[in-house]
């Protein structure tokens, strides 16, 4: 079964559109390893958080930050496809 990944965001900040974009790069990048992606509106302000399959890969409370997408899509090849190369956002 193919992991679901949810990008959870605080809709009081306004982050919804920034979840989509992420999810759009992820789904665009990982499209037939994933079942989809789930963006969820968080009921805790500020929160802004992406998880595979309930497992927590970033929190931008706990880094201080919002994830790159060549850092997100690093984090979530390593759970999903470890062998996936992925391309000019690997490595440098």
């Amino acid at each position: 079964m193919k992991p679901t990944i949810t990008i959870e965001y605080c809709p009081k900040c306004r982050w919804m559109l920034r979840a989509a974009y992420m999810a759009q790069e992820l789904l665009t990048t990982f499209g037939e390893d994933l079942e989809g992606v789930l963006l969820k509106p968080s009921a805790i302000s500020g929160r802004y958080s992406v998880s595979i399959g309930g497992q927590m890969i970033f929190d931008r409370k706990q880094h201080g930050r919002f994830p790159e997408v060549k850092e997100l899509k690093q984090l979530v090849r390593d759970v999903v496809s470890p062998g996936k190369h992925l391309g000019h956002s690997e490595g440098q």
